[in-house]
């Protein structure tokens, strides 16, 4: 088997990550490297050991832990793809593959490469990427506040303890004002950040703080063809589930997608319901028809992400008499 271009599938873990290099003759080769700044210089010298000089590397998007790793083939000016998890797993299904170890998966992702060709990813303009920083942070400093007031709530009865609690949390508080205060000042030296988050902060239900996030994790909502493309990749299409005469599901969110999104968009929707004039008559109709509580919250979800991504492709603010006659 001769390809037309060498494939490396990277399975990526916290400390380290297994790669599978299936070279241009068809020939398999793995190695396992440090997930470090290092362990990324030891694998382009492995992959040029082995005349690997045109090549398509695949990983998986799990988080934060192969983003390094990605930029910096990037920079190296390999062609990457960064799939969803989902799509790997499905492969792995349709081959029957049973076993399940870091190289097995390494080979599995270097396999769905060669045969998928997925479309090569781009990072985020280092302003993004910066923003991308700051919410997660933000995000988890905010975690970490909730998770200890639920301690401090359940009744804590030493003295020295309760003490702590409250001095962490505090602390966590002014981390998370001042978090908040360097999202702000980023945006606003920013124009082009600043002028997509004045456009979000139109759409109702969307604050300052959910159009950083958006901004942030879609990175750049140009890339999609469709607002129903970035619906998607939140996994806030509906997914039904219909086979014959026998089954029929009920129609639920896809959830195979970016989860912060969908967290970041569940309070916004529910406000945009409770307190907007035009997602309450949008959302009579689906009441009507029977839907539930949590159909038309899901529902409401997507038509923010919708909203989004009209405010961002036309660059004119929200204005309700506009989409009501072009929904």
């Amino acid at each position: 088997m001769n390809l037309s271009v060498a494939v490396l599938g990277v399975d990526i873990a916290k400390l380290k990550f297994d790669v599978c290099l299936i070279k241009e003759n068809g020939k398999v080769k793995h190695k396992v490297f440090a997930n470090t700044r290092h362990g990324f210089e030891q694998l382009v010298v492995w992959l040029n050991a082995h005349q690997a000089g045109s090549l398509h590397a695949c990983l998986e998007a799990t988080g934060s832990y192969g983003e390094a790793l990605a930029l910096y083939l990037f920079d190296a000016d390999y062609r990457v793809s960064v799939v969803n998890p989902a799509a790997v797993k499905a492969f792995a299904a349709s081959r029957l593959t049973r076993t399940k170890t870091d190289k097995v998966d390494a080979e599995l992702i270097a396999r769905f490469c060669l045969l998928q060709q997925p479309q090569a990813w781009q990072p985020p303009a280092p302003a993004v990427r910066q923003l991308q920083a700051l919410v997660r942070r933000l995000e988890s400093l905010i975690e970490m506040r909730v998770a200890e007031e639920n301690r401090l709530s359940s009744g804590v009865s030493i003295e020295a303890v309760r003490h702590s609690l409250e001095e962490h949390i505090a602390y966590l508080v002014a981390e998370i004002k001042q978090t908040e205060l360097m999202i702000r000042e980023h945006i606003g030296n920013h124009p082009d950040l600043k002028e997509q988050s004045d456009l979000l902060d139109s759409i109702p239900g969307i604050g300052a703080t959910t159009a950083a996030l958006l901004l942030a994790e879609v990175t750049d909502f140009t890339q999609y063809k469709s607002a129903r493309q970035v619906a998607a990749y939140a996994g806030l299409v509906p997914r039904e589930r219909r086979s014959g005469s026998s089954v029929r599901g009920r129609t639920c969110l896809s959830k195979i997608g970016n989860a912060r999104l969908r967290k970041a968009l569940y309070f916004p929707a529910m406000t945009a319901l409770r307190c907007s004039s035009f997602f309450q008559a949008w959302a009579s109709g689906m009441r009507e028809r029977g839907k539930s509580k949590m159909a038309v919250i899901g529902a409401a979800m997507r038509k923010l992400i919708h909203l989004a991504y009209g405010v961002l492709k036309t660059g004119k603010p929200f204005d309700p008499n506009w989409t009501t006659k072009t929904a």
